[in-house]
């Protein structure tokens, strides 16, 4: 393919998301980037032939810069579906720094760092931290921590955060520290290549293990809740009981996807709420040793992906965090602080 780039250093968007409801901010004003559409590219559409000349950059990010202006064919701004011929001039701008959102400021927040190097950060969220700001909160979530753990963060979308984990739930979670890394996640995310597990103690008793096929919504009513619904966005959730505990079981979670809120929504239209879920669980709880959990039991314990430099799969796992393990050795667990179970 002829292709001729003249200057790529192109940072990440305000405004793109990999998914409607996450907004990534970028604080550095890079500069434009011009490339030439190769021959081979004739008769494609516009963000086709984006997708194939930058690799490094998702399709959707690319078609969001379209929708805004930012990349212009032959001096022009052009529809996302219009065709190519090959041959026309490309300029992508910098974001103007009046459009961009306020910044979130760096903050001396620990992080218990997993695995690290030039383009991965691997890390164990506790519960009780927020991973985004959001709402006009700007302080004291992951993203502060990140920005000021790895300054450079701040050139990369939502800090490089690829995928969330509710505010009360524990566990891995991946970092892209570069733009190429962060797509690489994000494509692998959506391929559902990406492996994740967790450990979640539900009400009552389980008798073997299954799957909960069931699409997701926002609440219809409740805004702030999701909720299983006719219409809503494909979901999967694969369990299997891992110790049965009296009036609760613990189970061993795997994401096939990554909808808001998944399996303590899929775990409660089974009919078992998490324990300690202060939106889906049950109103009242006999039981005090799971009345006096107050935060949902769920632990991120395993996180398996293909680096996105050295193109080989990898694989974390992280301990029950203190909480959760004191809960499990109440309940009268056989091993309340390990995860074990390597089996895929």
């Amino acid at each position: 393919m002829d292709l001729v780039i003249e200057n790529t250093r192109l940072n990440g968007p305000a405004n793109y998301s990999h998914s409607p409801d996450e907004a990534l901010i970028s604080r550095e004003i890079a500069p434009a980037a011009c490339a030439t559409v190769p021959s081979d590219c004739a008769g494609w559409r516009l963000d086709q032939a984006l997708a194939r000349m930058f690799p490094e950059y998702s399709r959707s990010r690319l078609q969001g810069w379209l929708r805004e202006g930012r990349i212009r064919v032959d001096g022009r701004v052009s529809e996302i579906r219009a065709k190519v011929r090959g041959g026309e001039r490309l300029e992508m701008d910098a974001v103007p720094a009046s459009s961009q959102e306020p910044a979130a400021a760096p903050e001396n927040i620990a992080l218990s760092i997993v695995f690290e190097d030039d383009c991965l950060l691997v890390l164990d969220k506790p519960a009780g931290l927020v991973v985004h700001p959001g709402n006009g909160n700007w302080r004291g979530t992951l993203m502060n921590a990140l920005l000021h753990h790895a300054p450079a963060l701040a050139a990369i979308p939502r800090a490089g955060i690829v995928h969330r984990l509710d505010k009360d739930t524990s566990g891995l979670l991946a970092v892209a520290k570069t733009l190429a890394a962060q797509t690489h996640l994000i494509r692998q995310l959506q391929a559902r290549t990406v492996e994740r597990r967790y450990l979640a103690l539900v009400h009552g008793a389980l008798g073997r293990g299954g799957e909960i096929d069931a699409p997701i919504a926002r609440h219809p009513v409740q805004r702030t809740k999701m909720a299983v619904a006719v219409g809503g966005r494909a979901a999967l959730t694969r369990y299997k009981v891992r110790e049965r505990l009296g009036a609760a079981t613990l189970l061993e979670c795997r994401l096939a996807t990554g909808r808001t809120h998944q399996i303590r929504v899929h775990m409660a239209h089974l009919g078992h709420p998490l324990v300690g879920d202060p939106v889906y669980g049950p109103k009242r709880v006999s039981d005090p040793c799971l009345a006096d959990f107050h935060r949902q039991a769920l632990h991120a314990f395993r996180l398996g992906l293909i680096h996105p430099a050295r193109e080989e799969t990898m694989m974390w796992s992280a301990p029950l965090p203190q909480d959760f393990s004191d809960l499990l050795e109440t309940l009268g667990s056989r091993a309340p602080g390990l995860p074990g179970e390597n089996d895929a």
